[in-house]
Parts: structure tokens; C-alpha cells; sequence
């Protein structure tokens, strides 16, 4: 059986799996991305994570290479440059020192690119030539697929979306410091400050009034929203306006068939997407309206970042 390793790198959890040709993910596991501040600690961590699940597969599996999906990362370089959600700062040149403790082929490419990749292989992507991949995480990222082709860009950058300056009043900065920044407001982090702001913003009784900001969680957002917390409800409201203007905007640039959607912010429902696709058809250019569909993935929620980064490898294994 061929195998190959996909590790998803988050500013939260590293989340690492083994994929087949198909796009399943046979067996998968994370750890806290934070516990491991120093790069070769973090990358040990890995390799023994990878060893455990080879362990747990059994059999002989051939194991054809490992994709690696992270912020900030270089396809064309094997770097990861300056992230705004991880420790390491400065380019990292990843690929190069974790092959020294894993010797095989080895890709690195923007999550949100390695994503939109794995939709375009495995998952509704795969009856498209042209959508964007949006994940929605602890920041924002984007994947672009235009004529069938993923939009990769000249040193490896392209679809940093979530750092367009989207020129709102408050300007809050993203992890690179862009003031008014998209992915500051849209993103399971950016959910979590627009509930801070709601609370200075209107005076309606709360359950968020006696939680701290470190004690917030994207779940416990949704099941108040579902309770009918009127905070919770203006925040994903809010959320979701921005992320409709964001979407029109990036809508002229490739005329996308379909957003594709993922990541835990996702994981609302209802509460995100209701007004998302609401405002969206308000917000687009009357040539584009009726055309642009909203999706969530079409691989499984949970493994849909790792078999994003394994399809960096299966795609040069795809058959006929």
C-alpha cells in the first residue's frame, strides 16, 4: 500500500496524517504547535509523531513522500518566512533541515494553497477549473485555482489574502501587523476580539460579559448564538459582513465558480454562513450575482488540512 505523510502546520495544533490515493486519511493525530518553540525539538516531535502512526497503520506501507502545508511557507524556497502565527521568525528553511531527520520527497506550500489543492484532487474541486479555497482558522488563508491550474505566484506567496487592508475604522492589526487587516476580524481568533467588541459596542445582558478573553472559545460562541445571545448572533453578523465585502472584492480578480470553505470557524454553521451568503449576493457586481456559490469542503472536516498538504505529493502521482 502507498502512503503519504500530510502535516498540516496551525498556529494552534500540527495536525499529521496518513493519506491514501483516494484522499482518506487511514490514521491521524496533532500536538500543541506551541508546546515546541524551537525549531528542531518541533521537528523531532514530528518525525516520532510520524513514526507512532506508521506504528499504528502496520503492514509495509510505501510511503512516497510527506506535503507540509503552513503559514507563510515557500514552495519555490522550502521555507517558512516570517509567519505571523508561529515562533519562528525570520525564513526558516524547513524542508531542508526536516529532511535530515525524515530522507524522503518532501513538498511545503501555504496551507491555505496545499488546501485548495487537496480540493482540487480529492475533494468538490475536482468538478471545477476555477475557486478559492478559504480556511478559517486562527488566521485566514486563501488557496486560488484559476483554469484549472493552482495560482502558486512567483516566490511562492501567492493568496495572502487575509492580510488585504479591508480599511475599517477600528483597524485592528493581523499577525503581520496590518491595521483594518481581513483576517482580524475573520477568523476564529478575529471572532473572539468582535466579541470583546460587541461588549463595549451595546449594552445587551451577555454570558461573554463574565468570560476572559483567553478563556473564549469558538464553539461556546455558537452554542450562545443557538441560545440566542444576542452579542453572539451581532458577532457572527458582523464576522460575516466583512468576509461577504472580502469575497466580492476577491471575486473580480479570478471569477471564482465557488468559495470552499473550512477550518473551525466553519464549524458555526448556520450563524456564519446564513449571512455570508446574504450579504455576498449584496455586496457583488450584478455580472457575478447567482453565479458564485459558497461551499464547505468536500473532504472530511476534520482531515481536509492534511490530506490538503499530502496532495502536494499524490499530485504527482495521479493516474489516468
Amino acid at each position: 500500500m502507498e502512503i503519504v505523510v500530510g502535516i498540516d502546520i496551525g498556529g494552534t495544533k500540527t495536525k499529521i496524517g496518513l493519506v491514501n490515493k483516494e484522499g482518506t486519511c487511514l490514521v491521524q493525530t496533532f500536538f500543541r504547535t506551541r508546546d515546541y518553540l524551537d525549531l528542531d525539538a518541533y521537528q523531532l516531535q514530528i518525525k516520532n509523531t510520524v513514526d507512532g502512526l506508521l506504528q499504528e497503520l502496520g503492514g509495509t506501507p510505501i510511503v512516497l513522500g510527506c506535503g507540509i502545508g503552513a503559514p507563510n511557507a515557500s514552495s519555490k524556497n522550502g521555507t517558512i518566512e516570517n509567519p505571523a502565527n508561529l515562533a519562528w521568525k525570520g525564513s526558516t528553511p524547513f524542508v531542508a533541515k526536516l529532511k535530515e531527520k525524515m530522507p524522503m520527497p518532501m513538498r511545503i506550500m501555504n496551507d491555505a494553497s496545499a488546501a485548495a489543492l487537496g480540493e482540487l484532487l480529492f475533494g468538490r474541486g475536482k468538478e471545477m477549473t476555477d475557486f478559492i479555497a478559504i480556511t478559517l482558522g486562527t488566521g485566514f488563508g486563501a488557496g486560488i485555482v484559476a483554469n484549472g491550474k493552482l495560482i502558486d505566484g512567483f516566490d511562492g506567496f501567492a493568496g495572502e489574502l487575509g492580510h488585504v487592508d479591508m480599511n475599517l475604522g477600528d483597524g485592528r492589526l493581523t499577525g503581520l501587523g496590518i491595521p483594518g487587516g481581513l483576517e482580524a476580524y475573520v477568523s476564529a481568533t478575529g471572532l473572539k476580539r468582535t466579541i470583546v467588541y460587541m461588549q463595549a459596542q451595546y449594552l445587551d445582558d451577555s454570558r461573554f460579559r463574565n468570560v476572559a478573553f483567553n478563556d473564549l472559545h469558538g464553539e461556546d460562541i455558537t452554542k450562545a448564538a443557538e441560545e440566542g445571545d444576542v452579542l453572539a448572533i451581532k458577532a457572527f453578523d458582523y464576522t460575516a459582513n466583512i468576509m461577504a465585502k472580502a469575497l466580492a472584492n476577491f471575486t473580480a480578480f479570478t471569477q471564482p465558480e465557488a468559495f470552499i470553505l473550512m477550518g473551525g470557524l466553519v464549524n458555526s454553521g448556520k450563524w456564519i454562513l446564513e449571512p455570508l451568503n446574504t450579504y455576498l449576493d449584496q455586496y457583488l457586481l450584478e455580472v457575478y450575482r447567482g453565479k458564485v456559490k459558497i461551499l464547505e469542503s468536500g473532504m472530511e472536516g476534520k482531515t481536509a488540512a492534511i490530506c490538503g498538504a499530502a496532495a502536494l505529493i499524490w499530485e504527482n502521482h495521479q493516474t489516468n
